[in-house]
């Protein structure tokens, strides 16, 4: 930079055009500073953002053991190859399968001679040594009742007239409830589709049925399934502790959605095009029970008196915070889970003051592990929302009819997920209702231990509602 002359000696137009010339100077270096300064800014934001990314990929993969992902998302790990010196197995009784206790037929085998000696062997002296069965399927065959109605022209007034039919073999389709039952039965709760199910029935019942006929049960079905499951749902909407949850499946080609809600002694399934509260606030109304159990889902919030979070999602959340790093509050706060959820299974041996030591003492800790600060973002959002519905944890301890886990909801809707996988989903919206009111005929059966087959004959022959509930239960 040349040296700038003595003030003294400039004029005053040397010196106005001296200070214009440094201001501009000035002027330019701010401009540089604010650019260099608006660079590092985005410069930093760059690096904060990659960082961000970074720990985001950093973290382990989301599984259904550390997350609430269905188990078809998992990736399955490959099995140990089998171990080749491996040692013999200490020797033990056998278990074989359980003998009849009332068989068809028995055949006993007697010696006549010994075998070895040749000397004669008597009767009386012999014992069973060896007790087995041989099992076998007799050929099936549809028993078929041929209906004749005689008839012909009256002598007196000269009507033809024709008998009438005998009761519950009136005309119309030749396939009795049985039969009905056992196509609704195998279509729905074991996935078989029509066209298989038509060579099923022809192959192992020598039943000749076409796919149009297997239709036309299945829409004959409709009504009186959808009348049982009517009947579940007031017994549903009685009971003081209701267990939800939810999964997706398919209608004409959209997605919608199966809500499950398990009652005291019945289970009702309905399939929504949403997600939502509406679906609950619909079906319930003003109605709200004692308790609800769910996941933390946002839509599944509101609907008891008293809400119980599933233990086992939270179980999940934590594992993954855990493997995230932060051992600091979420390795403790698991361990205070799976000690909750073992106290759950004690409650019918306890009694109730010591449930309330018990509970007493749950809450002590968790006020303890949550003055603990977690490392992590995954941990830091699982505090947040531990904090925000700490009151929800431990509903079960206080009340014996409430599961600390929703997994009876999740098995009951295990069925579902198969059949969508198998089926892709339903082609009209009253497939999908039919299906519906079948699972809570099914899972009713089976929460009553119930056979689901002579429970789907009794309420496709039922003629009235109330006949259904009973056979239901």
């Amino acid at each position: 930079m040349p040296l700038l002359p003595a003030p003294a000696r400039l004029s005053h137009p040397e010196k106005d055009a001296l200070i214009a010339a440094l201001t501009a100077r000035l002027v330019l270096a701010d401009k540089r500073i604010a650019a260099q300064d608006a660079h590092i800014a985005a410069q930093d934001a760059r690096i904060a953002a990659l960082e961000a990314r970074l720990d985001e990929l950093s973290r382990p993969p989301k599984t259904p053991g550390n997350s609430s992902k269905p188990p078809s998302q998992g990736q399955k790990q490959d099995l140990p190859a089998p171990a080749t010196d491996r040692p013999p197995r200490k020797g033990r009784p056998g278990v074989g399968r359980t003998l009849h206790p009332n068989p068809d037929r028995t055949i006993d085998k007697l010696l006549t001679t010994c075998p070895k000696c040749e000397a004669v062997f008597p009767e009386a002296s012999q014992t069973p040594q060896q007790v087995y069965e041989r099992i076998e399927l007799p050929p099936i065959r549809p028993d078929v009742t041929q209906i004749r109605l005689f008839g012909g022209r009256c002598d007196c007034c000269g009507e033809r007239v024709t008998a009438q039919a005998p009761s519950g073999l009136e005309q119309g389709s030749p396939f009795g409830h049985s039969i009905a039952a056992m196509v609704v039965y195998l279509h729905y709760a074991h996935a078989i589709g029509m066209e298989r199910l038509a060579v099923l029935m022809n192959e192992l019942f020598a039943l000749s049925i076409s796919e149009g006929a297997i239709s036309n049960i299945l829409a004959r079905a409709r009504e009186p399934l959808l009348d049982a499951s009517a009947a579940i749902e007031k017994v549903v909407l009685a009971s003081p502790v209701v267990c939800s949850d939810e999964t997706s499946v398919r209608v004409k080609g959209k997605n919608w959605w199966e809500w499950v809600f398990i009652g005291t002694l019945a289970v009702l399934h309905v399939i929504r095009p949403s997600r939502g509260k509406a679906v609950v606030t619909a079906l319930f109304g003003a109605i709200q029970p004692e308790v609800w159990v769910s996941d933390m889902l946002g839509s599944q919030r509101g609907h008891g008196v008293m809400w119980q979070v599933c233990l086992a999602h939270l179980l999940r959340d934590a594992k993954y915070a855990i493997e995230c790093g932060d051992t600091a509050f979420s390795a403790p706060f698991r361990w205070l889970l799976l000690r909750a959820i073992a106290l759950g299974r004690r409650r019918e041996t306890l009694k109730d003051t010591t449930l309330k030591q018990y509970l007493y003492d749950l809450d002590r800790r968790l006020d303890r592990i949550l003055a603990v600060v977690p490392m992590g973002e995954p941990g830091r959002k699982l505090h947040k929302r531990m904090l925000a519905n700490r009151a929800h944890l431990f509903v079960f301890m206080s009340n014996r009819a409430v599961p600390p886990t929703n997994n009876i909801s999740e098995r009951h809707l295990r069925p579902s997920v198969i059949f969508r996988k198998v089926t892709n989903g339903f082609r009209c919206e009253w497939g999908a209702q039919t299906y519906a009111a079948f699972r809570s005929v099914v899972s009713t059966a089976k929460a009553n231990r119930a056979s689901v087959l002579d429970t789907v004959r009794f309420v496709i022959s039922a003629k009235r509602p109330g006949e259904m509930v009973a056979g239901a239960g």
